[in-house]
């Protein structure tokens, strides 16, 4: 059986794992079916309205409480290598410095 190849980064080294392929390359994930039928992809905005995208790299516009920690993120920091997930804070990353992380997309802006 031959596997396709990875359509972000076209790699070929794709796996599969149940209903989904994964490029262990890019950490891109998509399914079996046509792009067409993928009509659910989540679609998150920045404060100035770009779309936003897994693997983005986002700044943050304001400073930011950090629960749970004595010190603040503040305005400007970069953050690399966002993912996107369901829910209020719908960006999951890891920030140097603090560890991981969820943030709103209210927050940041798309480099």
């Amino acid at each position: 059986m031959q596997l396709p190849h990875c359509p972000k980064c076209n790699s070929e080294y794709t796996y599969q794992d149940n209903s989904l392929f994964i490029c262990p390359e890019c950490a891109h994930e998509w399914s079996d079916s046509n792009p067409a039928e993928d009509a659910d992809t989540l679609i998150v905005k920045d404060a100035n309205g770009n779309l936003l995208a897994d693997g983005d790299a986002v700044t943050v516009i304001k400073d930011l409480k950090v629960k749970g920690s004595s010190s603040m993120l503040k305005i400007g920091t970069k953050v690399k290598n966002i993912r996107l997930v369901e829910g209020d804070h719908n960006i999951d990353c890891k920030i140097d410095g603090f560890g991981p992380m969820k943030l709103k997309s209210e927050f940041v802006k798309k480099n």
